[in-house]
């Protein structure tokens, strides 16, 4: 299996009892797969806390609280998972608006439970993925406008990067997953996902489709 051996500890967030629990069997049943827990939108952040899943599973449209708000609550918390917005309609308008909140992905509830399972474990391992029709229109659209530091900045923080973050870098841009670069430069996952952390703190962005943006717009003349 081309991903991380650990088993990928996943939380699911959703106000209804009937989608948590149809989620927790699909990934349940998975192999490199692990629901840590379940709850609703006011729990997701001590959820986060106590929990420290790799992936959090995010309904959009919650009565409770919008999920937007907790996606935004959560880039805030001491290493914070990647999160995958959730839907049950056809919302491609609202990936884009996703990914500038910092979600690494957009998934429709009703894919199908393997392709499900597969995205869910390139979530994950730092891939971004957007199910909904229309998305690669938008996710086009957001790499393209991603806010980046203003040109003197991002060239003085490029050029402060050390050999490893360049190289790091420049396998997100050329559409590597984490396992693929920790494969490719010999070092583990968890240690790219650093590495992620700093290249994000140093550029000033808060995703992996903005920092590839930042290579992008550097090379352009």
């Amino acid at each position: 299996m081309p991903y991380d051996l650990r088993p990928v500890r996943v939380l699911v967030v959703d106000d209804e009892e009937l989608v948590r629990t149809a989620l927790q069997q699909v990934l349940g049943s998975a192999d490199g797969v692990t629901v840590v827990g379940t709850c609703d939108g006011p729990d997701a952040v001590d959820a986060v806390r106590d929990l420290a899943p790799d992936l959090v599973l995010l309904d959009i449209d919650m009565p409770s609280v919008p999920g937007f708000d907790v996606l935004r609550t959560l880039r805030g918390v001491s290493r914070p998972p990647a999160v995958a917005m959730l839907t049950a309609l056809d919302t491609a308008d609202h990936v884009e608006r996703a990914l500038r909140e910092g979600a690494a992905g957009f998934l429709l509830k009703t894919t199908e439970p393997r392709v499900f399972v597969e995205a869910v474990r390139l979530l994950a391992v730092g891939g971004v993925v957007c199910t909904p029709p229309g998305s690669a229109e938008a996710l086009s659209r957001y790499a393209a406008s991603a806010p980046v530091p203003p040109v003197p900045d991002r060239v003085d923080a490029l050029d402060h990067l050390t050999a490893r973050e360049r190289d790091v870098l420049a396998l997100i841009a050329a559409g590597l997953s984490n396992a693929d670069i920790a494969a490719h430069l010999g070092m583990g996952v968890t240690t790219v996902k650093t590495h992620i952390g700093a290249l994000k703190r140093k550029l000033a962005v808060g995703s992996r489709v903005a920092l590839a943006s930042v290579v992008h717009r550097s090379a352009a003349p």
